[in-house]
């Protein structure tokens, strides 16, 4: 049963394992971010020595839907 105020449907990850996050791979992020009328998403990257993240906003998202 789904409430109201659930937490369901408000993220999406994309998760990639390459040498380095490119700006490509930011842009096709935040493609689905607006494609998928998500308000957040993450970008993951497992490839790199250390853990790369990036947080990406949709400017166009809307929380009051019809």
């Amino acid at each position: 049963m789904l409430h109201e105020n659930s937490y369901e449907n408000i993220i999406i990850v994309e998760l990639k394992a390459v040498i380095n996050l490119e700006n490509a791979h930011l842009a096709q992020a935040k493609n689905y971010v607006v494609a998928y009328d998500f308000p957040i998403g993450l970008l993951i990257n497992f490839g790199s020595t250390s853990l790369q993240y990036k947080k990406i906003f949709n400017p166009n998202y809307n929380e009051e839907k019809d």
